[in-house]
């Protein structure tokens, strides 16, 4: 036997008066907690910038009175000059929009074809290829290096463009968000388009990637700036000056006779703007990239 409720009337009791009160202090605790956490977080990645311009525009003296100060007292361009005087600056600016642009473009090439493979197509071992792509984004890229250096020597690619780009033309993470995306598109419009006589590299190239490029623009934007600010492999690479990028010149100012710490500062300043620039024009692409692949 069954009890009807009477319209018009809650089956709950009504909550006492103390907590509405406690639960809007619970709320404000919470947010007033949430807004510190976001202000700590804001100034410890704002700090370290702003160290790195102050130092730029100061002299040495006035860094060694006091390293810990965000301005300088007397402000200096010494540390701007020596990098437009004493690097071939133009020439390294060149080597890296050459290094970082041709690697990414090459890189969105070979890693759509993976995922589109991955994620389209039918082979045996297709979830065994596809675990250890995942499994080699857990190994660090210094414990490739030594075996990479090795490969691009016996080839004769040392302190050159292939050398340098090559190498770094693939990337597990690169393979794994778009393999994401590409399975969210409906396979209707595969079996569409082979009605209508399409392979698969046609398929890929006038359905799938138009379909992609939010996610191609945001691996894009990931991708330019990681290898813009790779200091390692272009180090290793070039034994001459002329080859090496903006990062891996900057060491250039350091001696054994000491560290030209305005100057060090004044090219890293320098050679982060392209970056900034790029990543604020390309910001809505990168969110929506993020959130079509389901990286989040």
């Amino acid at each position: 036997m069954t009890t009807e409720m009477p319209t018009g009337t809650s089956s709950l009791p009504a909550a006492p008066s103390w907590v509405t009160p406690l639960l809007r202090t619970a709320r404000t605790t919470a947010r007033v907690l949430a807004w510190t956490v976001l202000s700590i977080a804001a100034l410890a990645t704002v700090v370290p910038f702003l160290w790195m311009l102050g130092v730029a525009f100061r002299t040495p003296a006035d860094l060694y009175a006091d390293p810990a100060r965000l301005w300088p007292d007397h402000w200096s361009v010494s540390g701007f000059h020596a990098v437009f005087t004493q690097l071939p600056f133009l020439r390294l600016a060149l080597n890296s929009i050459v290094f970082a642009g041709g690697t990414t473009v090459l890189l969105l090439l070979i890693d759509s074809l993976c995922a589109y493979a991955l994620a389209r197509l039918r082979f045996r071992g297709q979830n065994f290829v596809f675990w250890v792509i995942l499994l080699t984004l857990m190994v660090p890229f210094q414990v490739m290096l030594i075996p990479l250096f090795l490969t691009v020597f016996h080839l004769g690619w040392l302190n050159t463009f292939q050398g340098l780009i090559i190498p770094r033309s693939v990337s597990a993470l690169g393979i794994f968000m778009l393999r994401q995306f590409f399975v969210k598109i409906p396979r209707q419009l595969d079996e569409a388009a082979r009605v209508d006589g399409a392979g698969p590299l046609r398929i890929y190239w006038r359905i799938i990637l138009p379909l992609a490029r939010p996610a191609l623009a945001s691996l894009f934007v990931i991708q330019f700036m990681a290898l813009w600010n790779d200091f390692l492999w272009p180090l290793v690479i070039s034994s001459s000056t002329d080859m090496r990028t903006l990062p891996s010149a900057l060491t250039l100012f350091s001696s054994t006779s000491g560290v030209d710490h305005a100057a060090l500062m004044a090219g890293a300043a320098i050679s982060l703007a392209p970056l900034a620039i790029a990543f604020l024009l390309a910001q809505r692409f990168f969110t929506e990239g993020i959130a079509a692949t389901g990286i989040k």
